[in-house]
């Protein structure tokens, strides 16, 4: 059986806002935002040096319905570049970037086949062998059916069948259920690879066949950490083989910092910064939050009255004598010490708070997202959100109510 080789990736969200990193310099800010585009250019540019047979993105190319122009343009001379390489895009539209959407439209190059609302198959010929790529876009935002019952069985007339499906395995809530299906359905297809998308976290769920979320390409809050890329697949003789590819100019990520017989300030700046340094050493720039672990009763004194700003300031200033790639937006303290010495009424706060459902979230934050001002610079809120500004309240109101303070 012939080889065939393609690039897999999914999510690419251009034009993401990123959230919660208002507490930035400018020239920070400014390199976060543009970090979606570096990564989208890695993306443009490995392809182009490896010259594989085909490339597929599984949805969610935008990141609002709206695409912006910076966004497309951006996307539509990265297309041209590969027309002109002659290598061919296959496109599905995931719930982010769904094609009920309003926008200003770019002409896409002829290598770009952009599938439609409706389950459809694709034929590339690779060397003289049929490749079927079958797959569908969202017509709009919320697919809650299982569309994966309209994908037809493999076709036996072609030496590789690959589906592309943008959407939620059964049973997993770290996002949005959207287009549903059951790892058992995409296998009673028989096809030989599955390029999924909208989980943003990379995985096999299953090695033969392969199906594979790749996830984004650039990390865009705290919850996404580590590095992000795509994959270079490779088809041959049965056997599928995958390399992950890198493409993240910034990482998020949570750094652990051992704090144990610390007796002075010093001490653990200089631990702050050197785990940090390390980091970017092995990786690029990075967006971390510290998390002190091993806090005992020294470490613990030391901490005590600090205000997290102060510490924050004097760790960012000491990382700032040696580089300008680390960037500290937020310190934990380790169970061992803080969690575990919550007051009583922040205790029931807490509570309280962990039993509200959606509808009580959006009440308590509906005085914010109709304030005629400060709504223009928020996200949709969204349940994903919701979910994410549940997550961290509880946390920081344990920090705030500590026994007492």
């Amino acid at each position: 059986m012939a080889q065939v080789r393609f690039i897999h990736t999914a999510d690419l969200h251009l034009g993401s806002p990123f959230t919660g990193v208002s507490g930035l310099a400018s020239a920070q800010r400014k390199r976060l935002a543009d970090s979606v585009y570096v990564a989208f250019d890695t993306l443009i540019d490995y392809t182009l040096k490896e010259k594989p047979d085909f490339m597929l993105i599984a949805g969610d190319i935008y990141d609002g319905e709206d695409r912006t122009l910076r966004a497309q343009y951006k996307f539509q001379k990265g297309m041209e570049r590969l027309n002109e390489a002659g290598i061919p895009v296959v496109i599905s539209h995931g719930n982010h970037d769904h094609l009920g959407g309003g926008w200003k439209r770019f002409d896409l190059p002829a290598n770009v086949h952009v599938f439609n609302d409706e389950v459809s198959s694709h034929s590339l010929t690779i060397s003289g062998n049929k490749v079927t790529v079958t797959g569908f876009s969202y017509g709009e935002r919320h697919v809650k059916e299982a569309r994966i019952l309209e994908f037809p069985q493999a076709d036996e007339t072609s030496t590789y069948h690959i589906g592309m499906l943008h959407g939620s395995m059964d049973g997993d809530s770290s996002h949005a259920v959207y287009a549903p299906f059951r790892k058992e359905q995409l296998l009673s297809k028989n096809y030989d690879y599955w390029a999924l998308g909208h989980i943003h976290l990379r995985q096999i769920l299953h090695s033969d066949p392969c199906i594979v979320y790749p996830g984004n390409i650039q990390g865009r809050h705290r919850k996404e950490i580590g590095p992000k890329g795509f994959y270079d697949v490779f088809m041959s003789n049965g056997e599928t083989s995958l390399q992950f590819i890198r493409t993240s100019a910034v990482c998020f990520e949570t750094l652990e910092v051992s704090c144990k017989e610390m007796m002075h300030m010093n001490e653990l700046i200089d631990a702050c910064t050197a785990v940090a340094e390390r980091y970017i050493n092995e990786n690029n720039a990075v967006m971390a939050v510290l998390h002190l672990k091993d806090v005992d009763e020294y470490a613990g004194e030391l901490l005590e009255g600090i205000p997290e700003e102060a510490l924050l300031e004097a760790i960012q200033e000491s990382l700032e004598s040696s580089t300008a790639d680390a960037w500290i937006t937020g310190i934990v303290v380790g169970e061992d010490w803080g969690e575990t010495r919550v007051s009583a009424i922040g205790e029931k706060i807490s509570t309280t708070m962990s039993e509200w459902q959606q509808s009580d979230w959006k009440w308590v934050l509906k005085d914010l997202y109709q304030h005629p001002k400060a709504s223009r610079y928020l996200d949709p809120l969204t349940d994903e959100l919701i979910k994410e500004i549940a997550n961290e309240a509880i946390p920081k109101i344990h920090k705030a109510m500590r026994a007492g303070e």
